[in-house]
Formats: C-alpha cells, sequence, structure tokens
C-alpha cells in the first residue's frame, strides 16, 4: 500500500460494518462476493441488475462484468452500483482488498472523483469513507429546478445514489448512512465547474470533492451554459438557499456565459457586478460564507504563442466586488493563464478536450476544445482551488485531506504522469456554454 494510500485509510471497528442497518431504514450495508454473509447486511453474489423495485443493483449492465470472488468483487470495466435514496448528504464506508495487485479508483453520481487508485493486495481490508450528496431538482411541491432536456438523464439528478468503481477494483462491501447536519460547500457556476456526467469532458467540481475529508461535503449546483442571471432564473440558487445552513460555504465562479448577454447595462460593471453582490448579500443573510473565484481562462493563443485575454473586463469586476464587500477571492483566471502559459501552445491542449478522431466510441471527427477540460486539466484546476484556500488562510483548511502538496500554477504538471482510469460512459457532443 501506498503512503498516499495510509493517509487516507480510516480503522474502524471490527464488525462495525452493517451494525447500523437495522437502526434506519436510509442505512443500507451490501457484502460482496461468492460466500459473502452478514446478518445486518444485504448479501450480493451475483450480478444483480438495479431496478426500482429492489432498491438495489448493478447499474449500466455492468453486472455482466463483475467478476464475484469469494469475499468481494471485481472487473476488467467500470463496476455501477446503485442505491435508491431520497435526498440528502450520505456517509459512504467501502472495505477494499481481496485481490492481489488491485488498484480502487471510486467516483460518485456524475462522475465526481473520492477516492483516486488505491492500491491494495490480496491480505488486505481497508477502510475508507466519504460524503456524497444526493439531490432532486424539487425545492417543494409547487417548485423545482428547471433541467434542461439533455441533463435529465444525468446520474446527479436521478433517484438513487451511484458509486463507480474503476481501474482494477477490488471492493469486499459498502455502508452508507446520512451525515445529517454536515457542513457544506455549494457550488454556483458553469460547464467549467459543473459535474460532468460523461467522459471526455470534465471540470474541476468534481475533482475538488477528493481533496476534502469526510467532515464535510460538496454540492455542486453549476450548471453547463450558465450565467449569473440564468442560474438565478432556472431556481438553482434558490434551492441552494433553501437547503443551506448557518456557517456553510457557497463558492460562485461565473463569467464564460454572462459576456455573452447583450444590451444596455448588462456588461461586466452592470449586472454581472450586481448580481454578484446579490448572491453574496443573499447568502450572507442566512449566516452563510462566499467565496468568489475569477472565470478560469480559455485557452486562446495568437500566431505568435501569446495567450489572449478572453474574459475582457469580468475579471477586474469580480474583483472589485469581492474587494468591496471584502469576500474571499481566488483568482482562477490568473491562474489557469499561468498554466497555460507554462505548458506552452501544445502541451496546454493535452488539459483541455483535443482528441484525434476515433479516441472514443461514436467519435467520427477531431475533439478540439479550448473551453472545457479533460480530467487531468480539471484536476490541475481543483488544485488550483485548494492551494487558493490554503493562501487565503480559510477555516476550510482544515477540511483538507492531510499532506495535500502546495500546487505552483508557474509549473503545472505533466500530463504523462497523469493515470486515472476513464468512466466508461461517453458523449461527442460538447457541454453547453463556450
Amino acid at each position: 500500500m501506498t503512503d498516499f494510500c495510509k493517509h487516507f485509510s480510516v480503522l474502524f471497528l471490527s464488525g462495525f460494518l452493517g451494525v447500523t442497518a437495522q437502526n434506519n431504514p436510509l442505512n443500507k450495508a451490501f457484502f460482496f462476493g461468492k460466500k459473502a454473509e452478514n446478518t445486518n447486511a444485504i448479501s450480493i453474489r451475483n450480478p444483480i441488475t438495479f431496478n426500482g423495485n429492489l432498491g438495489y443493483g448493478f447499474d449500466y449492465e455492468s453486472g455482466k462484468d463483475v467478476a464475484f470472488k469469494r469475499d468481494y468483487i471485481t472487473s476488467k470495466s467500470s463496476i455501477y452500483f446503485s442505491i435508491q435514496l431520497p435526498e440528502g448528504n450520505y456517509k459512504v464506508n467501502v472495505v477494499l482488498g481481496g485481490k492481489k495487485c488491485a488498484n480502487t479508483t471510486i467516483k460518485a453520481e456524475s462522475r465526481r472523483l473520492m477516492l483516486q487508485e488505491v492500491e491494495s493486495n490480496k491480505e488486505d481490508e481497508l477502510h475508507y469513507s466519504f460524503v456524497v450528496n444526493v439531490r432532486s431538482p424539487q425545492i417543494n411541491e409547487e417548485r423545482a429546478i428547471a433541467i434542461k432536456d439533455r441533463d435529465k438523464g444525468q446520474l446527479n439528478w436521478d433517484d438513487k445514489l451511484t458509486l463507480e468503481f474503476s481501474g482494477i477494483p477490488a471492493i469486499k462491501s459498502i455502508e452508507i448512512t446520512p451525515a445529517n447536519g454536515i457542513k457544506t460547500i455549494f457550488l454556483a457556476g458553469d460547464s467549467t465547474v459543473t459535474d460532468q456526467d460523461v467522459e471526455p469532458w470534465a471540470s474541476w467540481g468534481q475533482f475538488f470533492t477528493n481533496y476534502l475529508n469526510d467532515d464535510i461535503v460538496v454540492a455542486n449546483f453549476a450548471e453547463s451554459g450558465s450565467s449569473l442571471p440564468a442560474f438565478k432564473n432556472v431556481l438553482r440558487l434558490e434551492k441552494i438557499m433553501t437547503t443551506m445552513k448557518s456557517g456553510d460555504y457557497l463558492f460562485v465562479e461565473f463569467g464564460h456565459n454572462d459576456e455573452k448577454i447583450k444590451g444596455e447595462g448588462n456588461g461586466a460593471w452592470g449586472l454581472y457586478t450586481d448580481l454578484l453582490a446579490e448572491y453574496v448579500d443573499t447568502f450572507r443573510d442566512k449566516g452563510g460564507k462566499v467565496v468568489l473565484l475569477t472565470p478560469t481562462e480559455r485557452r486562446h493563443f495568437d500566431s505568435d504563442g501569446n495567450l489572449k485575454h478572453t474574459h475582457g473586463d469580468f475579471p477586474d469586476a469580480m474583483r472589485e466586488v469581492a474587494s468591496r464587500l471584502k469576500v474571499p477571492l481566488i483568482d482562477l483566471t490568473v491562474m489557469t493563464r499561468s498554466m497555460y502559459e507554462n505548458w506552452g501552445v501544445t502541451d496546454s491542449k493535452k488539459a483541455l478536450v483535443h482528441y484525434p478522431e476515433n479516441t472514443f466510441p461514436g467519435q467520427d471527427k477531431k475533439l478540439e476544445d479550448d473551453t472545457h477540460f479533460n480530467s487531468f486539466g480539471a484536476n490541475e484546476i481543483a488544485k488550483c482551488v485548494v492551494q487558493g484556500i490554503k493562501d487565503l488562510d480559510l477555516e476550510l483548511v482544515k477540511f483538507l485531506k492531510p499532506n495535500i502538496p502546495t500546487y505552483n500554477p508557474q509549473k503545472p504538471d505533466n500530463f504523462s504522469d497523469w493515470t486515472l482510469p476513464m468512466s466508461t460512459r461517453f458523449e461527442v457532443e460538447k457541454p453547453d456554454g463556450n
């Protein structure tokens, strides 16, 4: 087991898993394998397909590829296991091990990275925990977030909690319990922030989760193509406000799509600053804390290899609001510019969705997107956000996993060192927004 794994291993008392399953109908515990047996848990000995009546099972036809061993399961492809649960926050305890040279990555819901490439061996029984936000569009009986048609099938918006196990996984058991009252970081933003449901698209919000301990949860309400007014109009801000508690955080990153709103009063120094201030005041009035993040830069180099400024006055407008209202600010525009410039024209492509034709199923044309990240690039931005939290010395520092290295955007990571296994669900169509 690597040092990285040791830092995040959580040791539970023998027999703890499944003990609470009988006390609350929302508590769920599952043991996997041919000989799986526990009187306080559900034994999964065959590839049960998820259905709403049963309330659990293997999803996306992944059960057919699962190999059932004595007391664990494994697969050469992604394993999707879903559990029907209502809206709420849930602590997930997993036990890994049983297979020689296993390497398990866990993503939750729409590809939120929760556990990255954990090595385990045949004799291991490794315990890990993380917290997942499960949500629905409903605000009350009469009101609900307006979900775009193309987003309605996303894992973030169904009525179940889905866990994806990939790499060379070895899963012994899963326990799920409600995590009521836990501190929450709400994310409000666009396609560069949201949980992108399918490969090869990715955003920093779904990688940020991997850097937090299990005393806090991320509720990512960002939406591809969204702007400050659109986010409010489809009732995402209202949903956040009905869910938040005093002491929770709201991270706000907009700009890419706000720039496209034309008309008098709709520029950086009009509607944009007015709504930023409104978001801040609204959240603070209920005891919340706000962090503003300037928009990630687009990868636009001129013919001489110089990186263009693509956001006009919008980053400065956000900086002014942050200064005037005394709001902590993480300057992702500056950080991402530094990353692109230090990678250069060619290597910077490796952080975004640039792939030749036939890289993915059904992709007969090359992908060239200078706004949207792949998983490597999204993780680099998440590291920028984490470093911003450290540099600002926010209270949130205590919720970061231990021993996260300092990140310097002037010395970004190399794509050749990125080994995270891809999910098996793909889509060629780019996200909304640009």
